[in-house]
């Protein structure tokens, strides 16, 4: 089949979108008006929403070329040692195709038909986190065990979680909207759901995913009108089991108290050796940088470079204005995920809503974390730059979360023209 521009962005049209009162497709079968073309394709363009697609395009593309300036050097380390400095490209254009394939697939499918399954993908997630966690099944990476190994590819099972409770909570909400208000009937059952999930992270260890999810789940509570005396109370109740978790755990304590003053010298070579090469790489970069492909953190100074800490190689490379650009583009992406959520209410299309809002509190949060982390204003957490750093679990289901919100958006699209789902 030939691809053509139409082709392609044909695929995020109806095929023919019943319902829609005076179709331009029709009009333009009868040949009577030449000008019906025109307003055919105008419409065409209009069915889904294209900055939306090019902010994400935008953030992806970006994030590919810092990937490779923050990992051309690697090969120089007897880590890896055999692999081509081009390897990190490579894999991560690999991962794009791939997860744009997907959301072009998930694209395809209707936000009802996600409504329905979206228990089962919790409860299966569920079960690839279990596996996780038995010898010879979970694949271990820096003392933690965080992947299912498929040969071709690593699969990390707290990723999908982080879409699948954004689903199942809206869908949760939906279901028991009558009793939200009440503690044994419409909380607590969330609570012990997200415990579980909890209990697991925990056991890998990815306290920063855990939290990434219960702010999640908390936030689509929040929004689909829970008690606020419970919401309150459990909140506490989350910060003192956090407070808790960080007490007990002697590693965990050190690495706070390391980030609460990084320059001392036990702290600077020791638990704050990352953040404090990633303030001085944001240091060097200055208003504009000292260019692309310039950073001499990246230079095996700074771990994970081009994963957890891309964006202090773009601070030292591309400078306040390059870090500025980022968080200019996660603003609008997150705010415009709020609006479509907003709309798709308006409609009447509560889970649809709760869902999107959802997303935007998922990339916020973790887009927040990251940020905080590299810039030192939150302790150092294993958490990726949603859309932009190295890794093809969390980039594939960020795309796939991102191809359910431009669905949403979609179909209210379809509805607000007049025609049905």
């Amino acid at each position: 089949m030939k691809l053509t521009l139409p082709s392609i962005t044909g695929w995020f049209g109806a095929k023919d979108e019943p319902g829609v009162r005076g179709s331009a497709r029709a009009s333009s079968n009868s040949g009577s008006l030449k000008g019906i073309s025109g307003i055919e394709q105008r419409s065409r363009m209009m069915e889904y929403d294209q900055p939306l697609v090019w902010v994400v395009m935008l953030l992806m593309l970006f994030g590919m070329v810092m990937v490779y300036s923050a990992s051309i050097a690697l090969p120089d380390s007897p880590k890896y040692a055999n692999y081509k400095t081009s390897y990190f490209l490579v894999r991560q254009a690999m991962f794009i195709g791939v997860s744009l394939v997907a959301g072009l697939m998930v694209f395809r499918i209707k936000i009802e038909t996600w409504q329905k399954i979206a228990p089962y993908l919790f409860v299966g997630t569920l079960i690839l986190l279990a596996l996780v966690l038995i010898p010879g099944i979970g694949k271990g990476v820096n003392g933690a065990k965080r992947w299912l190994s498929f040969k071709v590819f690593n699969l990390q099972p707290s990723e999908l979680m982080k879409l699948f409770i954004v689903l199942y909570a809206a869908d949760y909400t939906v279901r028991k909207q009558a009793v939200m208000h009440k503690l044994t009937k419409g909380f607590l059952p969330m609570t012990l759901a997200v415990g579980v999930v909890g209990l697991l992270l925990l056991l890998e260890p990815d306290l920063g995913a855990f939290g990434v999810i219960v702010c999640i789940a908390m936030g689509i509570l929040f929004l689909g009108g829970i008690n606020g005396v419970w919401f309150g109370g459990i909140g506490a109740t989350l910060v003192g089991i956090f407070s808790l978790v960080i007490i007990l755990s002697p590693w965990r304590r050190e690495r706070i108290f390391a980030y609460m003053n990084p320059w001392v010298e036990e702290n600077a070579l020791g638990k704050a050796y990352q953040l404090s090469h990633s303030l001085i790489a944001f240091g060097r970069g200055e208003l504009f940088g000292v260019g692309l492909g310039g950073s001499v953190e990246k230079l095996h100074y700074l771990p994970e470079a081009h994963t957890d800490f891309l964006l202090a190689v773009i601070g030292e490379e591309l400078g306040f204005a390059g870090v500025l650009v980022v968080v200019l583009l996660f603003y609008w992406l997150i705010k415009h995920a709020f609006e479509i959520g907003r709309q798709a209410i308006a409609l009447d299309l509560t889970f649809a809503g709760l869902t999107a809002k959802g997303i935007g509190i998922w990339i916020g949060v973790q887009t927040f974390i990251n940020m905080g982390v590299n810039l030192g204003l939150l302790p150092t957490k294993g958490l990726t730059l949603p859309l932009m750093s190295y890794g093809g679990s969390g980039l594939l289901i960020n795309c796939v979360g991102l191809a359910i919100l431009l669905r949403i958006d979609y179909e209210n699209r379809v509805l607000m023209r007049g025609g049905r789902l």
